[in-house]
């Protein structure tokens, strides 16, 4: 037990994508419209997370390869195309969030234009990934989790001077909508809490820190300290994550402008004061940077894996920040890109976790380490419930 904690690490570079800008963005766009009431789709989220990331994190371990690459092996040319296609578009909503999200923070802390402060973000996360080229994994590792802390303490400080409402949260735990506009951000937020490129690439966090476990004892330790992985880093995410939404709904709820990124951080200066604005702005600017260096690791795991190919990361960094840019150039609402963003996220979480639970159900794949009937019919109803999920919202649209 007492190597466990020199094992963990690469939860908390997957969990960097469960606080990213388009985080930001939904939670305090659902907590400032409504209140406490869509607490439950956090809190139920974040449970579905913990679950999957955890089967994610085991296929790695246990086949010594990420999900990508199983799959590139497994599917057709054409099927194997079109499964990267939307992959990759999932991948591209990704950056778009988090180019965004941290431009955004360099405007409100310097001054920074939006589309200058995007390129300057996609800079800087080539700086982050050179970290590991350089020195390794582990110390990409120990740089994200510092960027973690630094986005924890950005997002929670306000909770301090505005606590919430103890019947409000008790309230918000109960599941129900408002309307379609509700079903709208719940969508959103699942797509920020489950993020489709955090399953792909936490197979291959573990791989490459592990590589393929042994059988016997060796393998039980690594999986018993990727639970307590897993665990303590989606509480850190799921932590930030009902922070955020609770202190839009304590301290912003019914001030104008405040579902946007920009108008409550000025809400927040208003009424908690500067020195908490910014806090969390350098907390916001901490998010973009290290969860858009994780979105770049994992669209070149995709790309690994389904293609069998490798191009630059410089020419992957310019080609991924390019959508985002021009959205910023071309005057885009920046919080409603971030949440649009997420809605893309959420249509993408089936293609990817209807994979990952046949797989590690799979005996051929996983052997004796494959899920029992529990965990797999768990597995099942939380598929089904994306999926229904996401056809509801479907339908919202189509009828306006």
């Amino acid at each position: 037990m007492r190597r466990v904690p020199v094992l963990l690490g690469p939860a908390f570079v997957a969990a960097v994508a469960y606080v990213d800008p388009g985080n930001v963005a939904a939670n305090l766009t659902a907590g400032a419209r409504y209140g406490y009431l869509l607490l439950w789709v956090l809190v139920a989220a974040n449970a579905m997370a913990v679950l999957v990331q955890y089967q994610s994190a085991k296929l790695g371990l246990v086949t010594g390869r990420s999900l990508p690459e199983i799959l590139g092996d497994r599917l057709g040319r054409r099927s194997r195309l079109a499964f990267w296609a939307q992959a990759e578009l999932v991948a591209a909503a990704t950056d778009v969030a988090e180019v965004v999200g941290g431009a955004i923070a360099l405007h409100l802390l310097f001054g920074v234009p939006l589309p200058l402060g995007g390129v300057l973000v996609g800079a800087a996360s080539l700086l982050l990934l050179a970290t590991q080229d350089r020195y390794g994994q582990r110390r990409f590792e120990a740089v994200v989790v510092a960027l973690l802390l630094v986005i924890t303490v950005g997002f929670l400080a306000g909770l301090v001077l505005s606590p919430p409402d103890a019947g409000g949260v008790l309230a918000g735990l109960a599941p129900r909508f408002d309307g379609s506009d509700s079903v709208l951000l719940a969508a959103s937020m699942l797509g920020a809490t489950v993020m489709p490129h955090a399953i792909y690439v936490h197979s291959a966090l573990v791989r490459d820190r592990h590589g393929r476990a042994p059988e016997g004892e060796g393998r039980r330790l690594l999986l018993r300290a990727t639970r307590w992985d897993v665990a303590t880093a989606l509480a850190v995410a799921g932590a930030v994550n009902i922070g955020l939404l609770l202190l839009a709904a304590s301290a912003l709820q019914g001030v104008e402008g405040t579902d946007s990124i920009e108008g409550a951080h000025a809400a927040i200066v208003t009424s908690l004061g500067p020195a908490i604005g910014v806090v969390f702005a350098v907390g916001l600017l901490a998010s973009g940077l290290a969860s858009t260096s994780v979105g770049a690791y994992a669209g070149a795991t995709i790309m690994a894996g389904l293609l069998h190919r490798r191009i630059p990361l410089l020419v992957r960094r310019v080609v991924t920040i390019v959508p985002a840019v021009v959205l910023l150039a071309l005057g885009a609402d920046p919080t409603w890109t971030l949440v649009l963003s997420q809605v893309v996220l959420s249509f993408g979480i089936p293609f990817v976790m209807v994979p990952l639970v046949r797989l590690t159900r799979d005996r051929s794949v996983m052997g004796a380490d494959r899920s029992g009937p529990v965990v797999h019919g768990v597995l099942c109803v939380v598929v089904a419930l994306v999926v229904a999920l996401n056809l509801a919202l479907l339908g919202l649209l189509v009828l306006g």
